[in-house]
């Protein structure tokens, strides 16, 4: 078992920044690859970014590439989206989610473990 929790959404201006956070416990963190998903009002939750085990391999979604970037500091079992150039189509939940294999790592069907969430609000 992990469990995540995220921080650091919020409301910000188009073209601003934002990092998110997600802090894991339980099982050790290295074993786990850990994405970002968001879900928007109406919308089905779609994949954002993952960051393989040690973090050598990294995957984004289309519409955040160069705009988003993830790590994680595995000594504090952490995963961080830092958001630039941020878009009101960005606005959405955002979920930390971990999962013990490498496999269909885009999907949200490919995690076990999902964060509560964290609100963010781009405006135009």
């Amino acid at each position: 078992q992990v469990q995540l929790v995220e921080s650091g959404g919020g409301l910000v201006q188009a073209g601003g920044s934002l990092r998110l956070s997600c802090i894991a416990s339980g099982r050790t963190f290295t074993s786990y690859v850990m994405g970002w998903f968001r879900q928007a009002p109406g919308k089905e939750r779609e994949f954002v970014a993952t960051i393989i085990w040690g973090g050598s391999r990294l995957y984004y979604a289309d519409s955040v590439k160069g705009r988003f970037t993830i790590s994680r500091d595995n000594a504090k079992n952490t995963v961080y989206l830092q958001m630039n150039s941020l878009k009101p189509e960005d606005t959405a939940v955002y979920y930390c989610a971990a999962a013990t294999s490498s496999t269909m790592i885009t999907k949200a069907s490919g995690y076990a473990y999902w964060g509560q969430g964290t609100q963010v609000t781009v405006s135009s």
